[in-house]
């Protein structure tokens, strides 16, 4: 009897292993491969207004959005065939390295440290950290200003609250939330006096709430927007990256930029120089 009830806990604890496993939903095929079976997981923000977002009829818009289905569609996949897939700041990686995306469209900043997780193509865009505050603020005016003990947030898993503090305002008060649209909404309860991230990014939740916020200053970083993909594959990596070249040679790249900003005063950069290495 012991042995038979022993052997059932050895079946169960199988079983349950193997359930676990198909329900991880990661994928060992290159995005490449799955492109090849006529669909792909790209991951995107859904929560930022004219990059990433998440529309309340369930369609999905933004530069972001609109690069994915470039790049999509270079690899000849239908964006109907496209699923997207929420990817919070702090489980890009994750996302990318278990493979539950074939690979990320973001405001994903290449850096040395990611780079020891995933491979990035691109860069598809190039901006720089900026501030959001309310509208009616006068005293804050650039990173310098934020001295004094004033709230900052930004969110997990990003640097650009910490480069702040690191480089400018010591005494400024980090605080970190899971998304940007959290922190915007903890600026205009007044939770907070600034938000930072990327200037596009904040650019989109200023034309969002117009005359309610502001972006103020100049950049004062460099970031470069990457598609990250699971470290070592070379051969989607070169083909991602054909495509973003072929989006900006084409002018597709500006006609999404354009649609995407039009009306909120920005102007429109020049195109990255897509990386070969």
């Amino acid at each position: 009897m012991r042995i038979n009830h022993a052997l059932r806990i050895a079946a169960g604890v199988a079983a349950l292993a193997l359930t676990v496993t198909a329900c991880g939903g990661g994928s060992n095929k290159t995005a490449t491969q799955h492109a090849a079976d006529g669909k792909l997981t790209i991951g995107i923000k859904f929560d930022q207004p004219g990059l990433g977002l998440l529309n309340k009829d369930g369609s999905y818009s933004g530069f972001d959005v609109d690069v994915a289905k470039y790049v999509a569609g270079q690899l000849n996949v239908k964006p109907e065939n496209i699923t997207f897939k929420e990817s919070p700041s702090a489980q890009r990686e994750t996302l990318i390295q278990n493979g539950q995306v074939d690979f990320i469209v973001a405001t994903y900043s290449i850096t040395d440290a990611r780079k020891q997780k995933v491979d990035f193509a691109g860069p598809y865009f190039v901006t720089g950290q900026s501030l959001l505050v309310r509208s009616d603020n006068t005293d804050i005016t650039g990173p310098e200003s934020l001295n004094g003990g004033k709230k900052l947030c930004s969110v997990k898993g990003s640097t650009p609250a910490q480069n702040v503090q690191d480089k400018y305002a010591k005494e400024v008060q980090l605080q970190q939330y899971d998304t940007y649209s959290l922190c915007v909404e903890a600026l205009k309860s007044g939770a907070v006096d600034a938000v930072t991230t990327d200037d596009i990014i904040l650019r989109g939740y200023a034309a969002q709430s117009p005359g309610a916020l502001k972006v103020v200053g100049k950049t004062f970083s460099t970031e470069n927007y990457g598609i990250g993909l699971k470290k070592g594959d070379s051969d989607s990596r070169g083909k991602i990256n054909d495509a973003i070249q072929s989006m900006i040679s084409t002018g597709a790249w500006k006609a999404a930029l354009e649609k995407n900003f039009a009306g909120t005063g920005y102007e429109i950069p020049a195109p990255p120089q897509v990386s070969a290495n």
